[in-house]
């Protein structure tokens, strides 16, 4: 959700357990736009929290021109000074899924993995243990990008593709409508586009190329990974994942407001395929 109307924004999705202490509010309200100013950036999101054991992280993420590639992860512990992290590699990211259990609280604690690993074959083989080490502020950012390429999602056409290939906000987006807004067709994932599903001719004649360059949440395998919910009437829509439990993405139908914010252990649901 946008730093701009984080004070209002948040309460939106107060019913999914996220929530913001009034200390809280106001400190990212002031170091939000500090760390837009200094950073240069031309928008500044508060991306959610991720629940340590001893201390939480709380993320920002930045966007230059092109609101889909450019874009930087902030974190911070006590809402006032932020630190960059560093873009996940994939050699990082498959690193970072050795470590198992929760987030310590400290960016400096490193996980060891021990491998054993077989050298030689017949009866000259031997077996070696391989230490690897995963630092927690590499698994930050790691689950950070994996949570935003399974589960960030935006409303249908709030986003335009221009002919140079920029991805920015759409100015005549004026919010879905209370029948569409409950169809998962109408919800994007916001990155490019990965899922492979054969369409018909008809539907492909109806897609708008400037807007339906992102896949849809109707085609997300298992199905059944999102809880689409009406709140305040038809006054709010809720889309809660169960891929990554705590991730909640809203819409106010009829206007341009929507959002998204994770609050959660970063852990991925791995009992997903036996629960639905």
């Amino acid at each position: 959700m946008e730093s701009d109307s984080l004070h209002l924004c948040i309460d939106y999705v107060g019913s999914s357990g996220v929530i913001l202490s009034p200390e809280q509010k106001a400190s990212l309200q002031t170091s939000l736009v500090i760390l837009r100013s200094e950073s240069k950036l031309k928008k500044v999101y508060f991306w959610g929290k991720i629940i340590g054991i001893k201390d939480d992280y709380f993320v920002a993420q930045g966007t230059g021109n092109d609101e889909m590639t450019e874009r930087k992860t902030y974190y911070s512990q006590d809402c006032v000074k932020w630190g960059l992290l560093p873009p996940a590699t994939k050699i990082m990211r498959d690193q970072s899924k050795l470590a198992k259990g929760r987030f310590t609280g400290d960016p400096s604690f490193e996980f060891e993995h021990v491998e054993t690993k077989k050298v030689g074959e017949g009866e000259d083989a031997t077996e070696e243990e391989e230490t690897i080490t995963i630092k927690e502020e590499d698994r930050l950012a790691s689950v950070i990008a994996e949570i935003d390429e399974d589960v960030s999602v935006v409303p249908r056409a709030a986003f335009v593709k221009t002919p140079t290939g920029q991805v920015k906000p759409n100015r005549s987006f004026e919010g879905l409508t209370v029948s569409e807004s409950a169809k998962l067709c109408s919800y994007m994932h916001f990155r490019e586009p990965k899922i492979l599903v054969e369409k018909s001719l008809l539907h492909k004649a109806n897609l708008d190329k400037s807007i339906d360059f992102m896949d849809t949440l109707e085609d997300d395998i298992p199905k059944g990974s999102w809880s689409l919910q009406f709140e305040r009437g038809s006054g709010l829509v809720c889309l809660r994942s169960t891929l990554w439990l705590g991730f909640v993405a809203y819409h106010v139908p009829g206007t341009r407001k929507f959002g998204s914010v994770y609050c959660g252990t970063g852990e991925k649901n791995a009992d997903l395929p036996f629960m639905l």
